[in-house]
């Protein structure tokens, strides 16, 4: 047997399924790996050595990819199955950007912790470039005592209890220390506390945030609050920014703490990030009148005791629902009977007839049956080639199944 190192590295792909003999790993760190990423939210299965498994550890990745570090232990790398080139597709889809001048650059990227050090390092290099060009401003409201007036008094003055005259004014002021840049700031506080950068993206990171540190508050946010904000002339760069804000803030952390160290692991839900792709691309690409809708909350029964949560419903003329399609990152010989249940289950409650499963490559078994008066259809929407061309294929499939 190989004496343990003091850093195990561990390396699979997703769905894959890792196996270590007993002796390879501590029994501390496999309860570790257990108790955050088994226990907390299924990413990876571990199964612990018995005679079930002839003594050894079994680790199987759930759909998830990125990496998770327990300092001075493990470093686990969960690779995903796509090329990095499009996986980046992927995310630029499901997030909304436009970054194309850096796949070029991709070609070089050989795993998700590289994907992830790339993303950080252009956050901060445009947090740097903005910074220096200066930084979004707004007015802001404030009230305060000074030596003279300044916008109006207020009706409730301050006692004289000093030989200095103290007015009470309320005025606005113009500040830099707004939500545009406190989500800025957060997400570099974040990164810079991960871990999870190489040197380059470190030192990148934290000059951004200290650019931003004097006139800038660290406050927290979620992911959700990085979503539907304005932007016009003046802030038009804060787009792209936010949205890798949002990417970061739904992948990373929260921070655990595992004694004097904090832990941020970088995981990316694959399945989310195929729906969210699919979804934005039939939102960009479907002609008039057609148009989708996602993650549609649909009530049943007169109180609202059930809520279904959609994937995606497709409109037609007069706002008409004519399908609905869920998205299955999975490639099986054929559908689960649980997936045509709650698909179908899904056509009657929105009054469809028709329900598709997608998946992302074409199945052995395909479907195209009746199920009582609504017809379930299996498609793909494919990761094989570009995503454009993929999903012009997926249109063709979804217009014949539909006869449109």
């Amino acid at each position: 047997m190989r004496t343990p190192t003091a850093v195990h590295h561990l390396s699979l792909s997703e769905y894959e399924t890792l196996r270590l003999p007993g002796s390879e790993l501590p029994t501390a760190v496999g309860e570790q790996l257990w108790r955050l990423l088994d226990q907390n939210g299924k990413k990876l299965l571990v199964t612990f050595p018995s005679p079930k498994t002839d003594q050894q550890w079994e680790f199987t990745a759930q759909g998830w990819v990125g990496q998770f570090v327990l300092p001075h232990q493990l470093q686990l790398n969960i690779q995903p199955k796509l090329p990095i080139a499009r996986l980046f597709q992927l995310w630029e889809a499901a997030y909304d950007l436009r970054l194309a001048h850096l796949t070029d650059g991709l070609t070089t990227l050989d795993s998700v912790p590289a994907f992830f050090n790339l993303l950080a390092h252009i956050l901060a290099q445009r947090v740097i470039r903005r910074g220096r060009q200066g930084l979004q401003q707004a007015y802001l409201s404030k009230t305060a005592q000074l030596p003279y007036v300044r916008g109006r008094l207020l009706s409730r003055q301050p006692a004289a209890t000093q030989p200095t005259v103290q007015l009470a004014c309320r005025y606005d002021a113009q500040t830099t220390d707004i939500m545009d840049n406190q989500i800025l700031a957060f997400t570099l506080h974040q990164l810079a506390r991960s871990g999870q950068c190489s040197a380059l993206a470190q030192t990148a990171v934290r000059q951004a945030y200290h650019l931003l540190q004097p006139a800038v508050s660290l406050r927290p946010f979620t992911a959700q609050e990085c979503q539907n904000r304005r932007y016009g002339r003046l802030n038009q760069d804060y787009a792209v920014m936010h949205a890798l804000c949002r990417f970061f803030l739904e992948h990373t952390g929260p921070l655990l703490d595992e004694g004097d160290y904090a832990i941020m692991p970088f995981l990316l839900n694959m399945a989310q990030l195929y729906e969210r792709s699919v979804a934005n691309w039939l939102q960009a690409h479907l002609p008039a009148p057609y148009q989708v809708k996602a993650q549609e909350s649909t009530p049943i029964g007169p109180h609202d005791e059930l809520r279904f949560q959609i994937d995606l419903t497709l409109y037609g003329a007069n706002g008409r629902p004519l399908a609905v399609l869920d998205t299955k990152y999975k490639t099986p010989d054929k559908p689960s009977q649980a997936d045509v249940s709650q698909v179908i289950t899904y056509a009657q409650a929105r009054g469809c007839q028709h329900a598709l499963l997608i998946y992302p490559q074409a199945l052995p078994r395909p479907l195209n049956v009746w199920v009582g008066d609504v017809q379930l259809h299996t498609i793909h929407f494919g990761l094989e080639r570009p995503l454009d061309q993929a999903g012009d294929e997926f249109l063709q499939q979804l217009w014949a199944q539909l006869h449109l």
